[in-house]
């Protein structure tokens, strides 16, 4: 019975923000053009009517579904447990959507695709947090970093200090090239610091939670895009000598020998490959973009130029490899279309550029909500606040502050909400020390830090007073869930349980309910086509044990009889059906289940159901009247007053 209603709860949306002439009224409530016509455009689904028919007929359900909503919020539906907890799930779903500037996003969008047409290549430089000891040590990386920012400065470039000065530990093998990267290779900032350079410059510095990095960008190229490949990996064995890897060598050769004498790669993979994820799956590796592998290997890739392009054997820090090219996915050329759009928003919003861009948060809550600092004495929060954190002596300046004390506020008058010295205490004790282990932040910098974490969570905790795309979301969940739960309780569950009306309505219009052409039937349902094979052809041989052959499958097969009319039973099609006739399986390709049908018995003419047999007919029968007489009381409780002229021009 609810997927009588599927289509209407999605009229229930709010759309706010553009005024227009009001349509109708349902006791207090109002319902303007604008809004029913968004709902008739978005839900209707009659194509075969007028326009003007499939609005009327749009509009009594319309008008019947705000009423019993509006009703589910007069009984207070709303504040039950269970509609509470499933709108509060949505809103802990939706919320990550909606924490940065819709503004920015697009921003980041285009950024993101206009960085995905080229690949840079690029050369880095690393400075650790840590000595080589692996302990803390910011004054070292201060000291090597002013040593490289000089040299940088006398004319030498990453690639001659590189050597010398990175704490990558790949640089004793790539000299600080660490080839080609694009958008969503590296974190953001890094990448922001890479396309912002021009090419045969150094980028400015990038402070990460490790160290300090500072890139060269060496060349740029179109970008290549995604690559899936097979490969062969003949890795060196571990303390291997010259014998060792000219032997690897001879054997990766005369398997690509092979190979171009027509050897299946997926077998020889399977054998040979030391890859050992890949090699079960033939050798096909998982498709992967530029900077994800080490350049020499992406390199002899990219320079195969066509599908099933084989390499000859290559030589990389790993081993000997021998590749095939299987596909190259170009990257997307217009930001506009549509499948473009879907994948570079899900690309940012998994990204740390959305996750990080808040700043918008801060300006919106100072801007309409009033955020700022009641008077009081600086010099004396530190004293009290150093006397908590740091067991320090308070002075008598220190005590003036109280752990009461208001040191922060959000809104105004009865709205607003207080930040008092425990909040900040409490904060300051647990975001006072710098990421990298390297020491204690400022007081004012914790201190912006705890407002603005404070400004975040109050736009969350309020996110339906800025956000109406948000508020709409929720309001139409929230009340799709009331309008089931009216349903259920003055519909659905009353038209189960009254049997006495059953019975009554079953009287009534008893010639309502008549069999077709039908038959008794035996249903089986298997849980894999093995077993519904293996079913039917011990069936074949004796129908007759259907009941002990199906209860020996377990739990894969279940049985059950019923009477259905012809045109119900599975596989029967156009034939007529005859007693003792055992139908063909029909496979579900969805999950591979199957069901067929064993067919006992035979009724060619029509005749009257039992109260029993009409008993499900009847109950949606009664549904449908308790439902009328409802809405009949409704519009009594809730008077609707349509506005003809305004309705004439959304007619027309």
């Amino acid at each position: 019975m609810r997927s009588i209603y599927s289509a209407v709860i999605a009229l229930l949306i709010l759309h706010g923000g553009i005024s227009a002439q009001t349509l109708l009224t349902y006791g207090t409530h109002e319902v303007n053009a604008k809004d029913f016509m968004l709902a008739y455009q978005r839900n209707n689904t009659d194509t075969v009517s007028s326009k003007e028919k499939s609005i009327r007929v749009y509009l009594d359900l319309y008008v019947n579904a705000k009423m019993k909503v509006r009703e589910a919020y007069a009984r207070r539906y709303d504040t039950l447990p269970g509609i509470k907890q499933e709108v509060e799930n949505l809103r802990v779903q939706l919320i990550d959507k909606y924490m940065a500037d819709p503004v920015l996003l697009e921003r980041l969008k285009k950024e993101a695709f206009d960085r995905s047409q080229t690949d840079r290549e690029v050369a880095h430089l690393f400075i650790s947090f840590r000595n080589l000891n692996r302990e803390p040590d910011s004054a070292r990386a201060q000291t090597r970093k002013a040593a490289v920012e000089a040299k940088l400065k006398a004319g030498q470039d990453i690639l001659s200090l590189a050597t010398e000065y990175s704490d990558d530990p790949s640089v004793a093998q790539n000299q600080g090239r660490i080839g080609y990267i694009t958008a969503f290779t590296l974190p953001y900032e890094m990448e922001s610091a890479i396309y912002q350079t021009a090419v045969g410059n150094n980028s400015q510095w990038v402070r990460s939670n490790i160290g300090y990095h500072i890139f060269r960008v060496l060349g740029e190229r179109p970008a290549i895009g995604n690559i899936k490949v097979r490969q062969i990996l003949l890795a060196f064995p571990p303390g291997a000598d010259d014998t060792d890897k000219k032997r690897v060598e001879r054997l990766a050769d005369s398997i690509y020998q092979a190979l171009r004498k027509g050897s299946a790669f997926g077998e020889l993979a399977r054998l040979y490959s030391n890859d050992y994820i890949s090699a079960a799956n033939g050798g096909e590796m998982m498709e992967f973009g530029v900077g994800q592998f080490d350049p020499a290997f992406e390199n002899k890739i990219i320079s195969l130029t066509k599908d099933n392009e084989l390499s000859a054997p290559f030589l990389t820090r790993h081993g000997w490899h021998i590749a095939q090219r299987i596909s190259i996915t170009r990257p997307a050329t217009d930001l506009n279309a549509p499948a473009t759009q879907t994948q570079i928003d899900q690309l940012v919003r998994a990204d740390d550029r959305w996750r990080n861009a808040k700043d918008f948060i801060y300006e919106l809550i100072q801007t309409r909500m009033g955020a700022r600092r009641p008077a009081y004495s600086e010099a004396a929060l530190w004293q009290y606040s150093d006397s908590l954190l740091d067991l320090k002596v308070m002075t008598a300046a220190g005590r003036t502050i109280q752990k009461n004390t208001v040191l922060f506020t959000i809104g105004k008058d009865l709205a607003r909400k207080n930040y008092t010295t425990a909040d900040w205490i409490s904060y300051a004790t647990n975001f006072r020390y710098q990421p990298d282990g390297s020491g204690l932040k400022p007081h004012a910098q914790v201190r912006t830090e705890w407002e603005q974490y404070e400004m975040v969570e109050y736009y969350k905790n309020n996110l339906e007073s800025f956000n109406d795309e948000y508020r709409n979301q929720l309001t139409e969940f929230r009340d799709g869930n009331l309008f089931f739960e009216i349903m259920q309780q003055e519909v659905w569950n009353k038209a189960q349980s009254d049997t006495a009306g059953q019975l009554r309505l079953f009287n009534k219009q008893k010639e309502k309910y008549n069999w077709k052409a039908s038959a008794d039937v035996v249903l089986f349902f298997c849980s894999d086509v093995n077993a519904a094979n293996e079913l039917h052809a011990r069936l074949k041989a004796k129908p007759s044990n259907w009941k002990n052959e199906s209860l020996s499958f377990g739990e894969r097969v279940f049985a059950d009889s019923a009477r259905l009319e012809w045109e119900q039973v599975p596989n029967l099609g156009n034939q007529t059906p005859k007693a003792g006739q055992l139908l063909d399986p029909v496979i579900n390709q969805t999950d591979n289940n199957a069901s067929f049908a064993y067919v006992l018995r035979v009724y060619p003419r029509p005749g009257p159901k039992t109260f029993e047999e009409a008993r499900g007919s009847v109950i949606g029968d009664l549904q449908a009247e308790l439902e009328k007489n409802w809405e009949a009381n409704l519009r009594k409780k809730y008077p609707v007053k349509i506005d003809q002229k305004v309705l004439s021009s959304l007619l027309k």
